[in-house]
């Protein structure tokens, strides 16, 4: 502990001779690395004001690069932190300019180990930044399997190092699940900033949404806010409709095969209902022709609440007789695994591609049956020439040759009556008979060939409407299973140092809130993210280790949260739509009393258990130093803490390694912001070497990667101290 200037304010250093001392700092971390809960606030007596924390209170970032990291890491010791982040920049296998945490073997990680030890410092993880969400999302936009298991695969490697080397605490890892358009969002419909985010002019009109083939992961087509769908204007048994008259009245009636028909029911021509799948278009008598109709979204929206009830009525009647094989057949058999029905929702994209994919199967069936009736007629046809040749060749074979000229008589006439049927060079009846047959067949192999092509078109179509998803909805499903498989390794590494009897805090898979463009970035969606991955998780622990409910809940808990990055969500800025009738700085005002209506929602739902502080002024992720932008860092940790927030606060430098004389600068800063000023103590110390001085202590000693020789004070150690490496000090 170093008492800079007038005693007024203190902090913990992480010098190892410093800290020797227990309880100088108050925090009762033992040297042996025992057991300590490196999140939770240690209620120092001099903390700043309003606020509630110390300059100790706060880690630094950095990343795990070309520079030697293990000098780089004592540097950040030295720096008097007792929280340091290290970040992976690989993935995959690691190089000079991305480490992973394969590259570090059990020599590296046990000096790691070892200085946190001695330095009664504690480290934390980021996971590789090339992870971007877990459902799997490739660069060309699909979603893979493969790509989902090699994420899954970073997050273990990088729990496994903080396993070993942190001995718990959180492992970073960034969300971004897919893209989606913000204007639509449920959050921008409804209280009190709803309709206040917009990426671009008419976004309301021209967002796009993926579909998805679940039996691929790839995008079928992308369903466009501003592009109509033309289809079939099916037709529906409506009051103008003279069927009701016959057995019923005019809500009802039955039709010849018994079946109540409703308003609204899809009906044939003559009053009969059919299935959504058999569907009639409307004729028009006036103009003589099949009517059309123009689908555009709001249509789309109606269309898709329709499917929704449908497919509710099928997850129903499924629930009641889950074995009947007849429901591999149905649109909504995807929808069988749903544990509620309220979990059944059909979306407007899908009901974009449904309905595209419902005429293509309609026209392909039309071609079908065209075919399928020529075939019928060739049939018949092929039968009375087999019989006519039959006939033929035994006239022939009792004809005598001289008198064979009258069968050209009945050629002429046969000629005559199958117009066409017989050429008019001279051969006999049953050769020219023979040689329509041959045509006949192949005519017949054409059609059969076409109608079963065209009903396979028709049942792929079906098959590929059966398999499709929104790629909001497939990307969460895909996301929650993933955060709980590394949720679930998380907790088994935590039992497993929990029995070594060395688990300093539990290891915690924490989903950080990214770019405002991707789900996963408004609060939101990340509680909607933290929430349904722990229920997966728990789910997991309860089927494959046998927890119950109440157990394996408790332990997605503490697994499973949010790292908060407050420079992320000031990002939304560039996105929220300014009253043109305020002045710039109220406009301003107005996005900051967003912020902070935010960042009590994340408090209170319980999400948040780690937070990354950095700033910058609403475009874009420039890592400025904490109150050197635009957003309100200091009200937001304020609001954290009144809500019982314990965790880490970990500032990530950026902007400072290129505009000022280190990204240390930014933790001095973010001590500045706070009320945590070191001024030095104004005695003049030498320091032994360069003239440097402690009143100069901005930019002397923090950040160097030598150790301080010099002690004073009170906090000199005795003289049987030694360093941990045990060398007495000199």
């Amino acid at each position: 502990m170093v008492d800079f200037g007038n005693g007024n304010f203190e902090f913990e250093t992480g010098y190892a001779s410093a800290m020797d001392r227990e309880g100088a700092s108050g925090h009762g971390h033992s040297a042996g690395g025992g057991h300590h809960d490196c999140g939770h606030d240690h209620g120092s007596p001099k903390s700043t004001g309003d606020v509630g924390v110390t300059a100790g209170d706060f880690g630094t970032s950095f990343g795990l690069g070309p520079v030697p990291n293990l000098p780089a890491a004592m540097s950040k010791i030295h720096s008097g932190q007792k929280t340091l982040e290290l970040s992976f920049f690989g993935m995959g296998k690691g190089n000079g300019q991305g480490h992973t945490a394969g590259m570090y073997g059990k020599k590296q990680r046990q000096a790691l180990r070892e200085k946190a030890r001695a330095n009664r410092v504690d480290w934390t993880l980021h996971t590789s930044v090339g992870v971007s969400g877990l459902a799997g999302k490739d660069r060309q936009g699909n979603f893979s399997k493969e790509q989902k298991v090699m994420s899954i695969q970073e997050i273990k490697r990088a729990i496994e190092f903080a396993a070993d080397v942190a001995e718990g605490g959180p492992v970073v890892v960034h969300t971004g699940e897919f893209d989606r358009p913000v204007v639509d969002a449920s959050w921008n419909k409804e209280g009190k900033w709803a309709g206040k985010f917009e990426m671009y002019d008419d976004e309301a009109k021209r967002g796009t949404y993926d579909i998805i083939d679940t039996r691929t992961g790839s995008i079928v087509q992308q369903a466009r806010k501003g592009k109509t769908l033309s289809r079939p204007l099916w037709k529906r048994y409506s009051e103008k409709d003279e069927f009701w008259g016959k057995k019923g009245n005019r809500e009802s009636y039955k039709d010849e095969n018994g079946q109540t028909v409703r308003k609204g029911d899809y009906i044939d021509y003559w009053g009969n209902k059919l299935e959504r799948a058999h569907r009639v278009p409307i004729w028009n008598k006036k103009e003589g022709i099949f009517e059309i109709e123009q689908l555009g979204w709001d249509k789309l929206e109606s269309e898709a609440k329709e499917m929704t009830r449908d497919a509710r009525a099928f997850w129903r009647e499924y629930q009641k007789d889950k074995n009947n094989p007849k429901w591999k057949s149905d649109l909504w058999y995807r929808f069988r695994e749903a544990e509620s029905e309220k979990q059944v929702n059909v979306m407007a994209e899908e009901a974009y591609i449904i309905s595209s994919l419902e005429t293509n199967a309609a026209n392909s069936r039309a071609f079908g049956l065209q075919y399928s009736r020529d075939f019928e007629e060739n049939v018949e046809r092929m039968k009375k020439l087999e019989k006519a040749k039959k006939m033929y060749l035994e006239i022939e074979r009792s004809t005598d040759e001289k008198d064979k000229w009258r069968l050209e008589k009945e050629l002429r006439a046969l000629n005559s009556e199958h117009l066409g049927l017989v050429a008019p060079d001279k051969k006999l009846p049953s050769e020219i008979i023979d040689k329509e047959i041959r045509n006949m067949e192949s005519a017949m192999k054409q059609a059969q060939d076409a109608a079963a092509g065209q009903w396979s078109q028709a049942e792929e179509q079906m098959e590929t409407a059966r398999n499709i998803e929104s790629g909001r909805t497939y990307a969460l499903k895909e996301a929650y299973d993933a955060y709980g498989q590394a949720g679930v390794y998380a907790w088994r590494q935590s039992e497993q140092l929990k029995r070594k009897g060395k688990l300093k805090k539990n290891l915690m898979v924490a989903m950080e809130n990214l770019f405002p463009e991707a789900h996963g970035a408004h609060p939101d969606e990340i509680i909607e993210l933290v929430t349904n991955s722990r229920r997966s998780m728990a789910k997991q622990l309860r089927k494959n280790l046998g927890y119950d409910h109440e157990k394996a809940a408790k332990a997605a808990e503490k697994t499973i949260s949010m790292t908060f990055d407050v420079g992320h969500m000031n990002m939304w800025r560039k996105y929220f739509k300014d009253d043109p009738m305020k002045q710039p700085e109220d406009n301003d005002k107005d996005f900051q009393g967003w912020m902070l209506d935010m960042t009590a929602k994340l408090a209170k739902a319980g999400v948040v258990g780690h937070v990354h502080l950095d700033d910058n002024y609403g475009y874009q992720d420039e890592h400025l130093a904490p109150g050197e932008g635009i957003a309100p860092i200091k009200e937001m940790v304020k609001i954290l803490k009144d809500n019982g927030y314990k965790g880490e606060l970990i500032v990530e430098p950026g902007a400072d390694f290129t505009l000022d004389q280190g990204g240390w600068r930014s933790v001095q800063k973010t001590w500045d912001l706070f009320g945590a000023k070191v001024t030095g103590t104004g005695k003049g110390f030498q320091s032994g070497y360069g003239g440097k001085k402690w009143s100069s202590i901005h930019y002397n000693h923090q950040g160097m990667a030598s150790p301080p020789y010099f002690v004073f004070g009170g906090y000199s150690p005795s003289e049987d101290w030694t360093l941990w490496t045990g060398v007495p000090l000199e």
